[in-house]
């Protein structure tokens, strides 16, 4: 059954229905969140709020946009809010990344090579923190586009901003990452930003 259908299925209060929404969409929901706030836990209680926020806004949606794309919106804004409250109630620097905690965005080697092991996790560590170094924003756009491999029309939709914001946002992170990861230029095939 398409998006679309099992919206309106929902929509008449078939709970199957938005379940197989959910388990459509939860993966990416979550590496979405878990990718712009770097914590496990924070990425589970974001995605349960955005199926929250999903569904009470179900007859907001009208079938414009893929249903992903409608979740991704959902998704970034409920990350923001999230690293708001979080900040304001903890008043430590928010978007602290965990360290092999979740997916991380450096896949190491599947072999069981300890030296391999260990050189992932420092490499690991210093995307960490070199993401740390990106605005939310910029953050939000970088993972989008190079992680869930989504278009710049496709982001641009999802933050309500131009394709050319997108690609300013988009500039700006990757000569931030270069800078902070100067000396991984050519093992993560970062080209020269100029």
């Amino acid at each position: 059954m398409t998006d679309q259908g099992l919206v309106e299925k929902a929509r008449q209060g078939d709970l199957a229905a938005f379940r197989a929404i959910v388990d459509d969409h939860k993966q990416t929901v979550f590496r979405i969140a878990y990718d712009m706030t770097g914590n496990r836990h924070d990425a589970e209680d974001i995605s349960q709020e955005v199926f929250l926020k999903a569904y009470r806004s179900l007859g907001q949606f009208r079938g414009d946009a893929k249903m992903s794309t409608w979740l991704y919106r959902i998704t970034v804004n409920a990350c923001y809010d999230y690293r708001s409250k979080k900040a304001w109630t903890s008043m430590k620097p928010a978007g602290k990344f965990e360290e092999n905690n979740g997916a991380p965005l450096f896949h190491e080697n599947a072999s069981n090579n300890p030296e391999s092991s260990a050189e992932g996790r420092v490499i690991q560590a210093h995307i960490d923190r070199a993401l740390e170094k990106l605005t939310a924003r910029e953050r939000s756009v970088f993972v989008m586009r190079h992680y869930s491999d989504l278009s710049l029309k496709e982001i641009a939709m999802i933050l309500k901003i131009s394709e050319g914001t997108v690609k300013s946002m988009l500039f700006r992170a990757l000569k931030r990452l270069q800078k902070e990861l100067h000396f991984y230029r050519t093992d993560l095939g970062l080209e020269e930003v100029r």
